[in-house]
């Protein structure tokens, strides 16, 4: 670990949370989608969700469960095995959230490529 050295004494450097800069500072783009999901908050039963936005770091998704901001959850995307995730933020809209390991990149390049958002309908 490397220190920071002042004037007379050595600190450690300050280390945020994962999925602190997963929400702070974007660190990965986010991509529009309409994926079909089903999501599992801990200790609860799985209901099915839409994925509104994807990126490496985490997703946005249409639950308007109401869920605290440090929840853990489970999303399953089609064909993969359950993703752990950490609840971010919450809005009358839905929920955003950290995956708690980064999505391959493969994996993120074929749900854009399989699942592109929905285009408005024009009135």
């Amino acid at each position: 670990m490397t220190y920071l050295q002042t004037q007379n004494s050595k600190t450690a450097p300050t280390v945020a949370p994962y999925t602190f800069a997963a929400e702070e500072d974007r660190c990965a783009p986010r991509h529009k989608v309409a994926i079909p999901a089903k999501m599992r908050f801990s200790g609860s039963s799985s209901f099915a969700t839409e994925v509104a936005n994807i990126s490496m770091a985490g997703f946005a998704c249409d639950a308007l469960l109401q869920a605290h901001p440090g929840t853990r959850c489970w999303l399953t995307l089609p064909g993969l095995a359950p993703l752990e995730a950490e609840v971010i933020h919450r809005s009358n809209i839905g929920l955003g959230c950290a995956f708690k390991d980064m999505l391959n990149p493969a994996v993120l390049d074929r749900y854009i490529a399989s699942y592109p958002a929905r285009v408005p309908i024009p009135v």
